[in-house]
């Protein structure tokens, strides 16, 4: 249905395909958009993600014990392609139009890595901080992995809304932000880890004004 290329997003599909996408996010308030990075594009980025360091971050107010994951440094090109990718009036309009989320400042995000270890888990959350409307996480491993399912349940009566695996190279997830859900990323299993650009649809600041001092990232 759409697709980041070098130089613009490239929308495909009819009218009633993206009905369909509207519909399916109005009912298990999340989607997957199948290749969204151009496979080139994939695949140049994946060579800088494997050239990168990362560190380890450690979410205190995530639980006992508290979460790990593994986020690479926001001076790496990676971030930085990624950003400007996004960052990206077309696409901006298109989410928009399927999940009827209000105008889109910018996308910020990070690219962050889940280990098949015990301490490298998430934990339950909603998200709702710093002008925040749709989240976005977009696979960029290397290998398919086991777990690392992305699951939405209900705030109030804690029944699950959906799940997605969203194991496909270079395909996104995109979910919702409200204060009547939570999600989190189950736990991998196996030997692959999960790499992914992970981030916020944000109403304010304008990425033109960001860009002008630095790359958006995740604090």
């Amino acid at each position: 249905m759409i697709q980041l290329t070098h130089s613009s997003s490239v929308i495909s599909g009819s009218r009633k395909d993206l009905e369909r996408l509207q519909a399916e996010f109005e009912e298990q308030h999340c989607i997957v958009l199948p290749a969204l990075l151009d496979p080139g594009l994939l695949q140049l980025i994946q060579r800088q993600v494997d050239q990168a360091v990362f560190y380890k971050r450690i979410h205190e107010k995530g639980g006992n014990p508290p979460p790990v994951d593994f986020c690479m440094n926001s001076n790496e090109m990676a971030v930085t392609i990624l950003h400007l990718l996004v960052n990206e009036p077309g696409f901006f309009q298109f989410i928009q139009q399927v999940t009827g989320c209000g105008r889109i400042g910018c996308f910020a995000g990070s690219v962050y890595r889940l280990v098949p270890d015990q301490s490298s888990y998430d934990s339950w959350h909603d998200d709702i901080v710093s002008h925040r409307m749709v989240a976005m996480s977009l696979n960029l491993s290397r290998e398919v992995y086991v777990g690392g399912v992305l699951q939405i349940r209900d705030w109030r009566s804690g029944e699950m809304v959906h799940e997605v695996a969203n194991t496909g190279f270079g395909d996104a997830v995109i979910f919702r932000i409200s204060p009547d859900l939570k999600h989190r990323v189950s736990s991998l299993e196996g030997t692959s880890a999960r790499t992914a650009f992970a981030g916020w649809f944000l109403s304010q600041p304008d990425f033109r004004s960001v860009i002008k001092k630095d790359s958006p990232t995740l604090s």
